[in-house]
C-alpha cells in the first residue's frame, strides 16, 4: 500500500504528538516518513538493539514487550521508538506487529533536523515521553 502524501500529511495530523503543528512542520514530517509494512508477528524493534528512528502506527496494531513481558497495545494514531529519536540508544523494548500493520517511519536524523528547525515538535515530543513516563510511574505507585 503506497500513500500518496497528501494521505500522509493527512496520518500526521491525526497523530496526537503532532496535534498543534502547522502546515508546514504537518508537511515537512510526512515528506520525511517513510511507509513500512511488517507482517503479523513481526519484530519492529527489538530490545537492548541501536534504535535508529521512531514509527506512527498506520493500520494494525503492535504489543510493546519488555524483558518478556507485554507492556502495552498500540494502534493508529500512536507512536513508538521516540527515545531513539532523542539519543539513538539501544531499544528499552521490543514492539512485535500482532497483526499485518502499516507504519510511517521517521529517521532519528531526520527528526534531529526537523527538531532543529522546529523546536516546538521537540518540545511536543518531550512533553508526550513526559506523559508516558508519568503514567508508568504512577501505575507503578498504585
Amino acid at each position: 500500500m503506497l500513500i500518496s502524501g497528501e494521505a500522509r500529511a493527512q496520518l500526521v495530523r491525526g497523530v496526537p504528538l503532532f496535534a498543534n503543528a502547522d502546515e508546514a512542520l504537518i508537511g515537512s514530517v510526512a515528506g520525511i516518513a517513510t511507509e513500512v509494512e511488517f507482517p503479523a508477528e513481526r519484530t519492529i524493534a527489538r530490545q537492548g538493539e541501536p534504535g535508529n528512528g521512531m514509527f506512527v502506527i498506520v493500520r494494525g496494531r503492535v504489543r510493546v514487550v519488555r524483558d518478556g513481558r507485554p507492556v502495552a497495545t498500540l494502534g493508529p494514531g500512536e507512536w513508538f521508538g521516540e527515545l531513539a529519536v532523542l539519543d539513538r540508544g539501544p531499544r528499552v523494548a521490543s514492539v512485535i506487529a500482532d497483526e499485518p500493520t502499516v507504519c510511517l517511519a521517521i529517521a532519528a536524523w531526520d527528526a534531529e533536523q526537523l527538531f532543529l528547525e522546529q523546536p516546538g515538535l521537540a518540545i511536543a515530543l518531550l512533553r508526550a515521553l513526559a506523559s508516558r513516563m508519568r503514567s508508568v510511574t504512577e501505575d507503578h505507585r498504585h
